[in-house]
């Protein structure tokens, strides 16, 4: 009886699904048929469900559910937008199939992946179709001249490939195309041009080569096209001046070369040209005075020659003038100085004379003013802040002369201002108590007088203040300097300043301060010990006195410390022998007596910074030893019977002495104090210390006496470079960090030595690279390399540049805590060679650049989860938000501002030109906030 009602009760249930099943509506079954192929994670698609019951009244289930638009009777779909849901799958594109009728298909800012269904293609009805910012794949699908009624394409930012489709142009309703972002190659198709309605054309950042098709001069309903973000040969098509209706033209970074075409001039209605970036040649055309509507002009970072045209003064709209790194001559024109709308004037890096315009700035809201590293000459012209709106005055490198306008004073607006390497002179007129904006100032290498004005400890913002190399500067150091809560860098060198160091009272954010060559007198006070964050303080070259303060040895990150030329006495305190950042202490020509601690730091530092103490000894200088003449006889006797003893000896193993080659153990912080043998022995080799072991030549793992575990590197040493490579294994021995990997020791011979190192259990990021992590563990890696990197290259005197830098030489310890190994392995395998000198002062700076780029060639491969893989030379062809979008879509849950933070640091240390790279502490500080992203150069040189 009950196996009855159970039968009943089955047979009914599955009689009620077949009939709710079979009353499903076929959109509503497409759409559950859709979600069974995506991932949502964010269950974002949650009221998808159908109801209970059945559908009596023939609408349609899914007109009730998010994402959905039905027509006014619920009948049929007409829109599916499942935009910014976080969905990732690869579709099949079965289901489209049944939506005949749909007008707008979005599926942008997910994660969707895989070929587009070529099936959506026949969905004839759609008039707009937007698969922006996905991970759609492979070549596009033909099939898309069906959608006739298509007026909206918008692909941007995918991973597209092979060429761009052709096919597109036969599409006579569409008005946008966006294929921008994507890995499309090849030319551009002349087909493109025959377009009949484009308004919008987006092909930039692709990997598009080839001529830009002059059949684009046909496309006359166009009104904004980039194109540019490419690798394209020969010049710009002069027909681009026939697109009449054109107002936004990008052919920016596209390696274009030739000059530009004068018939672009003809499009009257243009807005905003960008043509930076490229290999043009030739000078601007007069021509151009006819674009009365163009508000941004930017033809920097070119070849372009010849002067300003005085036409510009035709150009009232204009608002962004960038001319900046070009060969560009003559003088600034006075009609820059009557344009009404000019917002930025850049045109630094060139070769520009004369004056500035003496009205610069007084018919116009000038914001940004870069005109630096140029001939110019004259004065700063006295307007130009008189509209209170500039922000950024850059002049520094040219020959401007006399004193500064008081007029800057007032300038409230004002937030950096370099005026370095010039020829400006009387006092400095800055009113610092109406600068409350103010965050960069540099002064240095002028003729100012009169000294610091006392008011600067009201710049509330300041945090980089330079007046070095004013030698007539004069005056005292004001009072409350060390107040300012966010300066950072205060440089004062060979200024004329005299008095007393004042109280160092907070000084809580210094990270550099520099007052050397100047007349300082007095003690340095102890308050010193506030400025915590401290790590270089550069005073030499005055009379200051006293003994070392010891309190400097308790700043934790003070590296560097200059005391030289001064009249200090006493000791060198204690206390700096626990110092765990101290790479120089410079204590030269002082007073200084006594013995020179032992500490391997100061062994390091060279003879060169303790040489013009006469009552100082201890290595590197003379020993401390003083005996008298009994002594020297006692000892003479004692040698003489040692040495009797010694050929004694050497009689009997004279033959043994011959054959042996003896092993020398050095340990680091860290290894106990093994002997030779002790260490040789685990490597589980012969026992005969005369014979090397034979661990692996690239690397082998040991386990030491006390049962430590030891990574060891094996090096074949020529007898004649054992010095000068014992010397730098000890440079790297001594250097200690958190995120690098422990030199524990080293022992070797004549011919041979094993460098032992800390073993880390969790392998390398090289391992672990394709995995996905959490967006916080990323930029904690990132932030782990950044900082080891940076000890290397700012806090070891000298330099160590690691010289391998790659994934693979990042390893994690138990707490998944990233360690730069085998840095400096590199450079010591080439000097035991002889094949480089041995370390001087230059030495590094190449290395020091390979880093950076490394660096970013790691932060690349992280953040793309190991897909972009040495990857750094071609993707600076990529447009930035397009790069930014795919990253961060493979990047779930992460901030969007710290993924674009990271991403700009990475093309920062990737760019081609060393120089133009910043140094491991300026990503540091951009990266820990502590620097913004325009205090770094955006190409050649810093604003």
């Amino acid at each position: 009886m009950e196996i009855s009602k159970c039968l009943y009760f089955n047979l009914l249930s599955t009689f009620m699904f077949l009939l709710t099943a079979s009353a499903i509506d076929p959109y509503s079954e497409a759409l559950l048929s859709l979600k069974s192929e995506l991932v949502d994670d964010d269950n974002s698609l949650h009221d998808w469900v159908l109801p209970p019951g059945g559908n009596a009244t023939r609408k349609i289930y899914a007109c009730s559910w998010s994402s959905i638009k039905c027509d006014n009777n619920s009948t049929t779909v007409t829109a599916i937008d499942l935009s910014m849901k976080k969905l990732n799958g690869v579709m099949t594109g079965k289901q489209f199939t049944v939506f005949t009728k749909l007008i707008d298909l979005n599926l942008s800012h997910n994660v969707f992946s895989g070929q587009l269904p070529v099936e959506i293609f026949n969905v004839t009805s759609l008039r707009s179709l937007d698969i922006s910012r996905n991970d759609f794949s492979g070549e596009f699908p033909g099939g898309v001249s069906g959608l006739q009624n298509l007026v909206v394409l918008d692909a941007f930012s995918n991973s597209f490939s092979g060429s761009l489709p052709a096919e597109l142009s036969q599409l006579r309703s569409l008005k946008v195309l966006n294929l921008a972002g994507s890995y499309f190659k090849g030319p551009i198709p002349s087909e493109y041009g025959s377009f009949r309605s484009l308004e919008f054309l987006h092909l930039a950042g692709n990997f598009l080569s080839g001529n830009i098709p002059p059949e684009l001069g046909n496309l006359k309903t166009v009104t904004h096209m980039e194109i540019g973000y490419n690798t394209y040969q020969g010049s710009i098509p002069p027909h681009l001046g026939n697109m009449r209706k054109l107002q936004y033209l990008d052919i920016a970074d596209a390696t274009l070369s030739g000059p530009i075409p004068k018939q672009l001039s003809n499009l009257t209605n243009l807005q905003s040209l960008f043509l930076f970036k490229n290999q043009l040649t030739g000078s601007i055309p007069s021509e151009f005075s006819k674009l009365t509507a163009l508000r941004d002009l930017d033809l920097s970072d070119n070849l372009i020659s010849g002067s300003i045209p005085e036409s510009v003064s035709e150009l009232k709209n204009l608002s962004l003038l960038s001319l900046m790194y070009n060969d560009m001559i003559g003088t600034v024109p006075e009609a820059i100085a009557q344009l009404p709308s000019l917002e930025t004037l850049l045109i630094w890096n060139n070769r520009f004379s004369g004056p500035l315009p003496q009205s610069l700035g007084k018919n116009s809201q000038l914001k940004w003013v870069d005109v630096s590293t140029n001939n110019l000459v004259g004065s700063i012209p006295p307007d130009i802040c008189v509209r209170g709106v500039l922000f950024k005055l850059i002049l520094f490198s040219n020959r401007f002369t006399g004193d500064l306008s008081p007029s800057l004073s007032n300038c409230s607006s004002l937030v950096r201002l370099r005026l370095e390497d010039n020829l400006f002179s009387g006092k400095i007129p800055l009113k610092f108590s109406l600068l409350s904006d103010i965050s960069y100032v540099d002064l240095s290498r002028n003729k100012f007088v009169g000294g610091i004005p006392s008011d600067i400890s009201q710049a509330t913002a300041l945090q980089y203040f330079n007046v070095s190399y004013n030698p007539q500067l004069g005056g005292i150091i004001p009072s409350k300097i060390w107040s300012l809560a966010l300066l950072q860098n205060f440089s004062a060198t060979s200024c004329g300043i005299s008095g007393y160091l004042p109280p160092f009272k907070s000084c809580k954010s210094f990270s550099v301060i520099e007052l050397d060559r100047n007349t300082l007198s007095g003690f340095v006070p102890k308050t010193v010990s506030n400025c915590k964050a401290l790590e270089t303080m550069r005073l030499s070259n005055n009379n200051l006195s006293g003994p070392v303060p010891e309190e400097l040895a308790s700043i934790p990150a003070l590296s560097i410390i200059d005391l030289s030329n001064n009249g200090f006495i006493g000791p060198i305190p204690a206390k700096f022998c626990s110092s765990s950042s101290l790479q120089l202490l410079n204590v030269s020509f002082n007073n200084i007596s006594g013995t020179i601690p032992k500490t391997k730091p100061f062994k390091l530092m060279g003879r060169s910074a303790f040489v013009g103490n006469p009552e100082l000894c201890g290595a590197p200088l003379r020993s401390c030893q003083n005996f008298g003449k009994l002594t020297h006889i006692v000892l003479l006797c004692v040698g003489l019977l040692l040495l009797l003893a010694a050929l004694a000896f050497g009689i009997l193993y004279f033959r043994r002495g011959l054959q042996r080659s003896q092993w020398k153990m050095v340990s680091f912080a860290g290894l106990p104090q093994f002997t030779a043998n002790d260490v040789l022995t685990s490597f589980s080799a012969t026992e005969s210390r005369e014979e090397a072991p034979t661990p692996s030549p690239t690397i082998s793992k040991a386990v030491l006496p006390t049962g430590i575990t030891v990574i060891v590197k094996k090096i074949e040493l020529e007898p004649r470079n054992i010095k000068v490579v014992s010397e730098f294994i000890m440079q790297l021995g001594n250097a200690r960090h958190s995120n690098l990997t422990r030199l524990l020791g080293f022992c070797h011979n004549q011919h041979l030595a094993y460098l032992l190192y800390d073993y880390l259990p969790n392998g390398s990021l090289a391992e672990k690279n394709g995995t996905k992590r959490a967006w916080t563990d990323k930029f904690r890696i990132v932030l782990g390399i950044a900082r080891g990197l940076c000890f290397l290259h700012h806090d070891c005197f000298p330099a160590i540049p690691h010289g391998d830098l790659k994934s693979s030489n990042i390893v994690f310890d138990e707490n998944m805590e990233p360690h730069l190994a085998e840095f400096g392995f590199k450079r010591a395998l080439q000097l035991t060679t002889g094949s480089f000198p041995a370390i001087t002062s230059g030495w590094e700076t190449e290395e020091l650049h390979m880093d950076v780029y490394n660096f970013g060639e790691i932060v690349l491969e992280m953040l793309t989860n190991g897909r972009l893989k040495n990857a750094a030379a071609s993707i600076h062809s990529k447009r930035k938000e397009v790069l930014l979008r795919e990253i961060y879509n493979e990047n779930e849950v992460s901030p969007m501002q710290e993924v674009k933070l990271v991403l700009e640091v990475a093309l920062l240390c990737t760019r081609s030109v060393p120089c133009d790279r910043p140094s491991m502490e300026d990503a540091l500080k951009i990266l820990s906030g502590l620097k913004t992203l325009e205090d770094y150069p955006t190409s050649k040189q810093e604003y």
